[in-house]
């Protein structure tokens, strides 16, 4: 059977996700983790380092400004990433997702270049975290505060993170097991929350710094 956008977005809503062993596999297979990954909305852990950062602005942030862009620079090889599990027709779909509305991309800019971002998929009040990218210090940690702060204001109600890592653990990124994440995704995909891709201001980005936990 085709993979279409249609029958992603219903995979999604039952929790599972597809992934090729590399970049150059075209085959898909379906995820279906037994523990999964989740950031809870309201309790983000935000490192002191970064937190200095985000009130410097050292980096422009827009959202749906260059998704292609976004979707390969997250495909592309890095020193910690050899290869990746995006191949050309996992890029192609994504791509189809964003241009009918649900996938979306924050992006860090500096000097007019694109130096980091991340993008992912949301379905109701839930936001399915996907791929990061750097090509400049801390440029995917600015741009993962950034979703968090975007998905508050939107509403929603669960960011799904797929699998934890000791990187993303720092954020407060928790496992639970498939029956409690289900519980949640049925909940927050028959919910309804808005992407927030606009402007934010000084005044949110204070409250919202506020309302996180600073670790070192």
């Amino acid at each position: 059977m085709q993979l279409t956008p249609d029958l992603l977005l219903r995979a999604y809503a039952i929790g599972i996700f597809p992934m090729a062993e590399s970049r150059v596999d075209p085959e898909l297979h379906w995820i279906d983790p037994d523990m999964r990954g989740v950031l809870p909305l309201d309790t983000f852990h935000l490192p002191r380092k970064l937190r200095a950062k985000l009130r410097r602005g050292v980096f422009n942030v827009r959202c749906n400004a260059a998704f292609q862009e976004v979707i390969r620079g997250c495909a592309e090889p890095a020193e910690n990433r050899p290869d990746t599990w995006i191949n050309p027709v996992i890029e192609q779909l994504y791509n189809d997702l964003f241009e009918m509305g649900f996938a979306h991309s924050v992006e860090c800019w500096q000097d007019g270049e694109l130096v980091g971002g991340l993008y992912g998929v949301s379905l109701g009040a839930a936001f399915f975290g996907e791929s990061m990218f750097s090509r400049a210090t801390d440029a995917s940690k600015i741009a993962l505060a950034h979703l968090v702060l975007r998905l508050r204001k939107g509403g929603f109600k669960l960011l799904d993170t797929q699998f934890t890592t000791p990187h993303l653990s720092r954020f407060g990124v928790t496992e639970i097991p498939r029956e409690d994440y289900r519980r949640l995704l049925t909940r927050a995909v028959s919910g309804s929350a808005e992407f927030y891709s606009g402007a934010v201001s000084e005044a949110e980005l204070e409250a919202f710094l506020q309302s996180t936990t600073q670790t070192s």
